[in-house]
C-alpha cells in the first residue's frame, strides 16, 4: 500500500469525474486523503467511480455537482467539504473548457464561459479555501496551468488568455502566503492522453486517413519533443509530490510537464 501521508488531510478536486483530474483524485486518496470528486458526466458513471476510489483507497471519497463557471458554485464546493469533513486543506483547481477559432471569428460567448471556468472559479475557490487554511498553518494550492499558460498557440485565445491569468493568480497568492505553511503552484502540462485527446487522434486518423500514431504525431504532438502524450498519472505524481512537506519551499511556481515543448 502506498505511503499514506495525507490521512488527516481533506482535499477539493475540481474537474475530477475524468482525466487528469481524476488522477490527481486518485493519488490523493491513495495517500490517504478525504477527496470531494467534481465534474460532469452521468450519475450513475460517477458514482461507480467513487465507490471505486473510495473501496480500492480506503477513505472517504464525495461528489460535489458544483458548476465552475459560475462563481457561488465554484465557491460553494469549498464549502460543502468544509460542511462534510470540517476543512480543506488540499484545493486542486483542475476544471477547464476548450474552443477553437480564430481571434475574430471567437465567439464573445465562448469566452466568457472559457475565462469564467478556466480562471475565474481559480480565484473563486482559492478565496473560500484561503481563510481555513491560515487557520490551520497549513495548506496546499495546486492550479492545473498548461504549456499554454506560459506560451501561446493560435487560435486558443480564451485558453492561453485564461492560463496565462492562472499563472498570474498562482504566483500573487504564494507572495500573499509566504511563511505561513500555505503553498501555491501551477503544474503546466504539455499534451496530455486523456479521453478527449484520444477522441481527437481518432477523428483525425479518420478525417486524414492514417494511422492513429500517425495523426497524433503530425497534427497534434508537433510541438512536444518526446513524440508521445504526457500520461495523467505523470501529472497526479507531480500534484502529489506537491503536497508533501519536502516541498514546502516550492511556491509561486509553474512546473512544466510538457515533453519539453517550453523549452524550445
Amino acid at each position: 500500500m502506498a505511503e499514506r501521508f495525507l490521512a488527516d488531510k481533506v482535499a477539493v478536486v475540481t474537474g475530477s469525474t475524468s482525466g487528469i483530474g481524476l488522477a490527481i483524485a486518485g493519488a490523493l486518496a491513495g495517500a490517504g486523503a478525504r477527496v470531494m470528486l467534481n465534474g460532469f458526466g452521468e450519475p450513475g458513471v460517477i458514482e461507480a467511480v467513487r465507490q471505486s476510489l473510495e473501496a480500492h483507497h480506503r477513505t472517504e471519497l464525495r461528489y460535489s455537482a458544483a458548476d465552475m463557471g459560475k462563481p457561488g458554485q465554484a465557491e460553494q464546493i469549498v464549502r460543502e467539504a468544509e460542511m462534510a469533513w470540517g476543512r480543506v486543506d488540499i484545493l486542486v483547481n483542475n476544471a477547464g473548457v476548450q474552443f477553437v477559432s480564430a481571434v475574430e471569428h471567437f465567439p464573445p460567448e465562448r469566452w466568457d464561459q472559457i475565462i469564467a471556468v478556466n480562471l475565474s472559479a481559480t480565484f473563486h475557490t482559492i478565496r473560500a479555501a484561503l481563510p481555513g487554511m491560515r487557520s490551520r498553518e497549513w495548506g496546499r494550492i495546486i492550479n492545473i496551468a498548461s504549456a499554454h499558460g506560459l506560451v501561446a498557440s493560435p487560435n486558443k485565445v480564451a485558453y492561453v488568455a485564461a492560463k496565462h491569468g492562472v499563472m498570474g493568480i498562482t504566483k500573487v497568492v504564494a507572495l500573499e502566503t509566504a511563511g505561513s505553511g500555505i503553498t501555491c503552484n501551477a503544474i503546466c502540462p504539455g499534451f496530455v492522453e486523456t479521453p478527449l485527446a484520444v477522441k481527437q487522434v481518432k477523428d483525425l486518423a479518420s478525417q486524414h486517413g492514417v494511422s492513429e500514431e500517425e495523426a497524433a504525431r503530425r497534427f497534434i504532438l508537433f510541438p512536444q519533443p518526446i513524440g508521445r502524450f504526457v500520461t495523467v498519472e505523470e501529472v497526479a505524481a507531480m500534484a502529489l509530490y506537491l503536497c508533501r512537506e519536502e516541498a514546502r519551499s516550492i511556491t509561486g511556481a509553474g512546473l512544466s510537464v510538457d515533453g519539453g515543448w517550453t523549452a524550445r
